[in-house]
């Protein structure tokens, strides 16, 4: 029986998988054809392994297709050129030793010159590019190399020669036969080999590879693209799910991250049949099953977050980006020029939508979030106020939303009374994150919506055990302005199908009134607070 893989190379015949050959099509069409050298790059476990071994097979029938993985080259292979051109030799050995369609199709005397060069003392990497020229001259079909894993071999300047003599024979290959066409995959842009390698090499800023066409081929999931993986496994387990309905709930929370996808999919079916929480079946693949994945997702310890936060940690200056994103609802204009703009774009923690800066998925934001809120609870009389207070909110297994925003009204007006306006609006939407998470903590979870998010106004979507509250956080600008965003929570509370929605408003007029107030707008209930 298939299952849902997330540990490595997905393979049709034993995984459920979307169907890619519309993108095999495409990339054959738009890069390879047309001879061009370029690089995968997409954030970790976004599918580059599993699109390159399909890709090798898709090709076949027109090209001679080498293909190799440099993660299982040791370091030691890059210590100098006569090391790494023998390993080199040595992995196009194997492939035709495994591949018998390679050795019909390649002169064998261009090849044995080939194999001849590891023998051969003070070898060095011109020779190697001299002999597969030999060899792309006299094969009966175009050569196409596929490399994966590059950023394993990235930071040293055996590459760099590598990459720089791709790159003399791509220019003179009117008259030096040469590879038609070049694939290179990983996460770092080797473009920009200066990220990856120390900060004071400046003399390896601008990499060889800047003969490479832009690869822009979207390898995220579409919600018909999850639909038709999950039409395979309905056929397989008759649950009775809604498949679109559960489809385009996954989509929501993840954009699409191929990773992401296949992960809610493997907790739906391999965790959630033990739950307590779903003793029916067919509860499970539920937009209330994709909500509990969701949650037990964001609490797993696995290395696909743990690298996530790595980087958080390396790169400060992309980190506070996405703080500035998260807690003020900054909107940050689309820039690739800007070095912390680049590196969450690199890593796939970034995006960008209506030229403006946001998170890539829900996923992502409430990982980050969580984490955000875990390092500053430590130090947060917020937190510790929320936590000490958190058993009179939940009766009967049911959230008052009420209660909560009344409480924090008492406790903001206690605590952050003295604060200047500037601090406030800076930080205040982030005093009610820390106050709200120990409260749900362990049952629920919550996400800011970024549909809504920018620095006068930010919607909080919380779900508790099935039931959803839709809150949003705005900085005080006027009477009319409040009016506007009644409007628009009232608008926005028909998205998610709910007749009541929740206001908290930070008021600076020295005149104010704080507290709860009740507003009815047509047939929508609006519980406002105001601190």
């Amino acid at each position: 029986m298939r299952y849902f893989n997330t540990e490595g190379v997905c393979r049709p015949d034993i995984h459920y998988m979307v169907q890619i050959n519309d993108r095999l099509e495409e990339i054959k069409r738009l890069y390879v054809d047309p001879g061009k050298y370029f690089l995968i790059n997409r954030g970790r476990q976004y599918g580059k392994t599993t699109t390159l071994r399909a890709l090798a097979k898709y090709l076949k029938n027109d090209y001679l297709v080498w293909s190799m993985d440099f993660q299982m080259m040791s370091s030691a292979t890059f210590a100098d050129e006569q090391t790494f051109v023998v390993k080199f030799i040595g992995n196009i050995e194997r492939l035709y030793a495994r591949k018998p369609e390679l050795i019909k199709a390649t002169n064998p005397d261009a090849f044995q010159a080939l194999a001849a060069l590891k023998s051969q003392n003070n070898i060095f990497m011109d020779s190697l590019f001299e002999a597969l020229s030999r060899i792309c001259e006299t094969a009966q079909k175009p050569i196409v190399m596929i490399i994966d894993e590059v950023d394993s071999a990235s930071n040293n300047q055996v590459f760099l020669d590598f990459l720089a003599l791709i790159r003399g024979y791509y220019l003179d290959r009117e008259n030096s036969p040469a590879l038609h066409s070049v694939i290179l995959a990983g996460v770092y842009d080797i473009k920009n080999l200066k990220l990856k390698i120390r900060p004071d090499d400046d003399h390896k800023y601008n990499s060889p590879w800047n003969i490479a066409a832009n690869f822009n081929i979207d390898m995220s999931f579409s919600v018909a693209q999850t639909k038709s993986m999950l039409d395979e496994y309905e056929a397989d387990h008759h649950t009775g799910m809604d498949i679109m309905t559960v489809a385009i709930e996954i989509i929501q929370y993840t954009s699409g991250y191929p990773y992401l996808v296949s992960m809610i999919c493997k907790i739906l079916d391999e965790m959630l049949p033990e739950s307590k929480r779903f003793p029916d079946p067919k509860n499970i693949w539920t937009k209330e099953g994709v909500t509990e994945a969701v949650k037990i997702l964001l609490k797993m310890k696995i290395s696909f977050f743990d690298s996530m936060m790595k980087q958080l940690d390396t790169f400060a200056d992309m980190r506070n980006t996405i703080e500035d994103i998260l807690y003020q609802g900054k909107k940050i204009p689309f820039s690739p020029d800007i070095k912390s703009i680049n590196i969450g774009l690199m890593f796939g923690f970034l995006k960008e939508k209506d030229s403006q800066l946001t998170i890539a998925n829900r996923i992502f934001e409430m990982r980050m979030l969580n984490m955000f809120l875990a390092e500053e609870a430590i130090k947060s009389e917020a937190f510790r106020q929320g936590e000490r207070i958190r058993s009179q909110f939940v009766k009967n297994a049911k959230l008052d939303m009420v209660l909560v925003l009344a409480k924090f009204v008492e406790y903001f007006h206690d605590i952050y009374n003295e604060k200047d306006d500037k601090f406030v609006e800076a930080y205040g939407r982030k005093f009610f994150l820390l106050y709200l998470k120990p409260i749900i903590n362990g049952t629920g979870n919550y996400y800011i919506e970024a549909q809504t998010r920018d620095t006068k106004r930010t919607d909080v979507v919380v779900d508790y055990l099935g039931e959803q509250f839709v809150i949003e956080m705005k900085i005080w600008h006027g009477n009319e302005y409040n009016q506007r965003g009644r409007l628009q929570l009232a608008d926005y509370l028909d998205y998610f199908h709910q007749k009541k929605g929740y206001m908290l408003s930070f008021n600076f007029n020295k005149k104010k009134k704080t507290g709860m107030k009740t507003i009815t707008l047509g047939d929508k209930t609006i519980i406002e607070a105001i601190v």
